[in-house]
Order: C-alpha cells, then structure tokens, then sequence
C-alpha cells in the first residue's frame, strides 16, 4: 500500500475512533437530575378516621375496599346504564380531551426526530449562460470560447446531531411527560363528566320524585276542599276553614310549575352532553323512575392508591416530569453540539457522463457548535427552568393535600347526610301519623280544620324534605366517588374505541365523510 493510501486510511481510522467515542459517550452522559415521583411522608393514617363513630350507625358505609371504577353501575338503574354508555361515546368535552393526547403525540415525534439521522436526496439539472461582461472579464476568456454549459447533479445528505450531552433526549423525555400530562387531563375531563351526567341525572329522579309527591298532594288537598265545602252545606265548616283549603290548593298547584321547569333544564342539559338537541331525551327520561339511593357501600383503598387514580395528581406529577427534564436540556444546552453529516452523489457537465466513477463525490465530517457568548441567554433559560421546577415540585404538593382534604371532607359528609337521612325518615312517619289522626279527628268534628291544614303542611314538607335528602346523599356518593378519581377508565376506554373506529372509517365527530 502506497503512503498516500496509508495515510488516507489512518485518517480515516482516527475520525472512526472519534466518532465511536463522541458516540459511546453521547450514549452515557445526560445532563439534569433523572425523575422520580415525590413520596409524601405525612399520609392520613385512614380516610374514615373521622367518621367512624358515625359510620357505626349509619345505613352506608366506606371501607377499605377497592374503588369500584364502574360505580355507577351499583344502582342497578338499566336507563342510566345505557346513558353513560352514550356517555362514554358521544360526549364532545371527552372527545376533544382525546384528541389533545393525539396532538401532544404527534409533537413528541417532532422533538424525537432531533435524535434521529435524517437521510434525503436530492436531484438537479441546471442550464447556465455566462456573463461575458461578468467575473469571467478577470479571466480573460478566449475569443469565441462557449460560455453555456449544463449540469447534472445527483446528492444524497445524511446528518446526524449526536446529542453527546442528552439536550435531545432530556428534550423528548420531556415530551413524553407532556403526552402523559394531556392523558392525565383527558382522564379528569372523562371523570367530571361523568360525575357531572349521573349528579344531573340522579337530580332529574329526585325533581321527578317531588312532582310525584305534590301531585299525589295535590289530589289529597283537593279532596279536602270538597270535604270542607260537603260540611260547610251542612253549617259545621265555617268560611275560614273553606279558605285554608283553597289556600292548600292554590299553594301545591303553585308548587308544580318550578318543578316541571327544572326537570325540562335537567333533560336538556343531559341532552348536550350527549351532543344531542333540546328535548331529545325527553321520551327516554319522562317515564317517571323510583328515586336512585345511596349504594350500599363505598370501598376507598387506601391514600396512597390515590396517585394511580385520580387525574389532577397524575397532571401534577407530569408537569413536574416535564419541568425536571427541561432543566437538563437547559444544562446541556452549555456543553458543545456535534452534528455529523455527509453527502454522496455524483455531478457531471454531460448526461453521458451522469453516471461514471469519476463523476461521483462525497463529503463526511462532524460540525462541532460550540456556545462561547449568548449574551446571558443559556443562563437565563436555565434560570426560568429551575423555577418553573421549583413552581411545579410546589403544585403537585398542594394537588395530593387538596385530594386528601377531598376525599376526607367526602367521607364526613356522606356519614352525616346518612344519619340525617335516618331522623328525617323517622320524622315523615310520624308526620304521616300526625296527619291520619288530625283528619279523623275533624271528620268527627273534634278539632278545626286548621289542625289538619297544619298536619298536611308538615307531611308535605318533610317528605320533600326527605326526596332532597336523598338526593343529596347520592350526590354526596358521586362526589366521594369523584374525590377517589374512580370510573374515567371505562368511560375514556369507550371513547379511544369509538375514536380509533371513526379514523379506520375516515369518519368525522358526526360519522361524515
């Protein structure tokens, strides 16, 4: 072998051996801390701790059993079953969140794409009539010389960035915390709305529940006036007694219309979430149902499931994911970039020529970007990376305290309204008793019918006290249900499905093409 063949390859094995050391070590250093989720020390002993006693003589109770994630599915109620079904398909909040999990993806692309070799090709032909008064006048060219040529040329380019110091890889390390941010998200949007139809349903039964009874009070009361009016043709009412009751009447007809109007608002807004227009629900949801109670229990792991659950947590914990690696980006953002590229082709001044050995060229080398002055740039960048760590380390702390006051405060609640619940039943029954002996004893003439207009009045209260009761203690178990961040996994697994099927169709959000 000649020395210039030698000398030529020693070269060429030096640049091989840097390149596999710049290489190797690219593989090895990352600048910035690794991530790990915080572990809180200071956890409730147990969530029940508070409502213990009370738990002991309540109807329900919570436990430290599993959350069920399809708890709605505990009332048994075929038509609300079906809803969320619905739900889980058609809603538009859900299905918009789903789509931010697409484009947070398809942005991680774009960033992991910097750590890729990037290989393109690139073909040219070009025509070119040269100036006789231009540069070429320096020269001196040859009287009648032809100053037109063509030129072919055939490039391929490949360009590496090596990302030696982990700027790239802590930058789509990054990014991956952002997809699962936008996950989290899409997962606390499916939670609330979920929440937000069964609370608005269970309020439709229970605004159904009171029309029920007021009509069943309205008949009651207007029977009384005819009663009234029957004793006062035989002189043992008096004009008084013929005014409560109309009264009676005229307040329970009074009591209809808000109801009804409530129950009208109620369907519509359920009908929206199922991207529906007014009214559409209205034959599914007026067949009056029996008003949904309490489950019988509520299970509540322990706090520290609460993590693999609930979505604020989970955004939290991303965005301090995200906020960590880009201080490492930040970091390796001072430390030199290399960027190894090369291009292989051929160029010819004839077509004949396109494709001969001696036409072939090529050109490979690293580019080595070394930062010397930014003008206080990388500082400063650094600077608000740290802080926004530093934000974000402080807003996942508040967002576990806030979940565990929560679900605590969700606990204590649905115990207390349990034994109202309790009392106020007792209270309807005597009620009820009141009213049978107050009726009886006017109808033998022995009291005024003001006692039984009285004993009414209480009867209807307090059973409307009980429908609002019972309400809000289901109310109550949604809300406990939504503290513990159970049941967005069937509802965002129904919606990924429907979305993935729509995309193999080539369908849009209303199935057109």
């Amino acid at each position: 072998m000649s020395m210039k063949g030698l000398s030529a390859c020693g070269r060429g094995g030096v640049m091989g051996l840097v390149l596999f050391g710049l290489a190797a070590l690219g593989g090895c250093v990352r600048m910035g801390q690794d991530y790990h989720t915080p572990k809180e020390d200071d956890q409730p002993v147990a969530w029940q701790k508070a409502a213990d006693a009370r738990e002991k003589r309540s109807r329900g109770f919570t436990g430290p059993a599993t959350v069920d994630v399809s708890w709605w599915q505990q009332w048994h109620d075929p038509v609300l079953n079906r809803l969320v079904d619905r739900l889980s398909r058609d809603n538009l909040d859900i299905r918009q969140a789903a789509t931010r999990v697409l484009q947070a993806r398809g942005q991680l692309k774009v960033v992991a794409a910097e750590g890729v070799p990037s290989l393109n090709w690139a073909g040219s032909y070009t025509w070119t009539q040269q100036s006789r008064k231009g540069f070429l006048t320096l020269a001196q060219p040859a009287p009648g010389s032809n100053l037109q040529y063509e030129q072919y040329a055939n490039i391929g380019s490949v360009s590496w960035d090596m990302d030696v110091f982990g700027r790239i890889r802590r930058l789509v390390e990054a990014g991956k915390a952002r997809v699962d941010e936008q996950q989290a998200y899409a997962r606390g949007i499916a939670l609330a709305r979920l929440a937000d139809f069964v609370e608005a349903y269970l309020r439709l039964r229970a605004v159904q529940a009171q029309i029920g009874l007021t009509e069943r009070h309205q008949a009651l009361v207007r029977h009384d006036l005819a009663l009234v009016l029957a004793r006062q043709k035989e002189g043992a009412a008096n004009d008084l007694e013929v005014a409560q009751a109309r009264g009676q009447v005229e307040q329970t007809d009074s009591a209809l219309p808000p109801l009804r109007d409530m129950q009208a608002v109620l369907i519509n807004t359920m009908g929206v979430m199922l991207d529906l227009p007014p009214r559409a629900l209205e034959e599914e949801l007026m067949p009056v149902q029996p008003q949904l109670d309490v489950p019988v229990s509520v299970g509540v792991d322990v706090p520290s499931s609460l993590a693999q659950r609930r979505p604020d947590i989970m955004v939290a914990d991303a965005r301090l994911h995200a906020a960590t690696a880009e201080v490492g980006a930040a970091k390796a953002a001072f430390y030199p970039d290399i960027n190894l590229a090369g291009n292989l082709g051929t160029q010819s001044l004839s077509a004949g020529d396109f494709f001969m050995p001696a036409a072939k060229y090529f050109t490979l080398g690293p580019t080595v970007n070394v930062p010397i002055f930014e003008g206080g740039r990388l500082r400063g960048t650094l600077a608000l990376k740290k802080a926004e760590q530093q934000e974000a380390a402080l807003a996942y702390r508040q967002t576990v305290l806030n979940a565990w006051r929560d679900v605590d405060d969700a606990i204590t609640r649905l115990a207390q309204l349990q034994l109202r619940y309790q009392h106020v039943t007792g209270l309807v029954q005597q009620n009820r008793k009141a009213y049978r002996a107050a009726r009886l004893q006017y109808e033998d003439g022995a009291v005024p019918f003001l006692e039984v207009d009285r004993a009414e009045s209480m009867l209807l209260s307090s059973q409307v006290t009980l429908a609002d009761l019972r309400m809000e203690t289901t109310l109550a178990a949604v809300s406990l249900y939504r503290a513990l961040g159970g049941g967005w996994q069937p509802v965002l697994a129904a919606t990924e499905q429907r979305m993935t099927a729509d995309a193999g169709d080539g369908k849009d959000g209303k199935g057109t093409r």
